[in-house]
């Protein structure tokens, strides 16, 4: 059932009676370009065809609408928007390593981080310092700068080694 009041609450997406361009860009339910169109010629467009008039893009010059279910139109947005926010957060992995950190441990956690650039992963290494390690920050630069010289596939250090949070982070991802 299309929403036609003036008072269209639509959490930022214009519809309807809420439109008030005089000219717009039509596009009708399968996608096709309708044309240029005044504005009560692509609402009467709209009820006619038991759909609802939604804003596409404002910004352009006429502002361009589409003839579809607000509803469905809402949905689809939304779901691009979860879509754009899990893209973000999988491609950057992290490796902790401490200063005291024993050998086979070490060859450990270089072969999971050769895993994640060969996947194709930027990697944020993390050198963790506690107490009086903290007053040792040349030697747990050296201990870094040694673990990053053990990994054999090729990368690029997108970020120098830098003081940060407990102690160093550096940041490397695949060449």
């Amino acid at each position: 059932m299309p929403i036609w009041n003036k008072n269209n609450k639509t959490g930022g997406i214009k519809s309807n009676d809420a439109i008030t361009a005089p000219r717009l860009r039509v596009l009708g339910e399968t996608g096709e370009n309708l044309g240029i169109l005044n504005l009560e010629e692509a609402k009467s467009r709209a009820r006619t065809a038991g759909l609802d008039l939604v804003m596409v893009t404002e910004s352009s010059d006429p502002p361009v609408v589409k003839i579809t279910s607000y509803d469905k139109f809402r949905y689809q947005k939304e779901k691009e928007l979860k879509k754009q926010k899990k893209q973000k957060n999988p491609e950057s992995k992290r490796i902790q390593v401490s200063p005291r950190e024993a050998e086979h441990d070490l060859l450990f956690k270089l072969k999971k981080l050769e895993e994640f650039l060969k996947a194709g992963h930027k990697v944020e290494i993390q050198m963790t310092l506690r107490g009086r390690e903290k007053g040792m920050r040349d030697y747990a630069r050296g201990k870094l700068e040694d673990f990053l010289g053990r990994i054999e596939t090729p990368f690029k250090q997108t970020q120098t080694i830098s003081p940060g949070g407990r102690g160093l982070t550096t940041q490397i991802e695949p060449k």
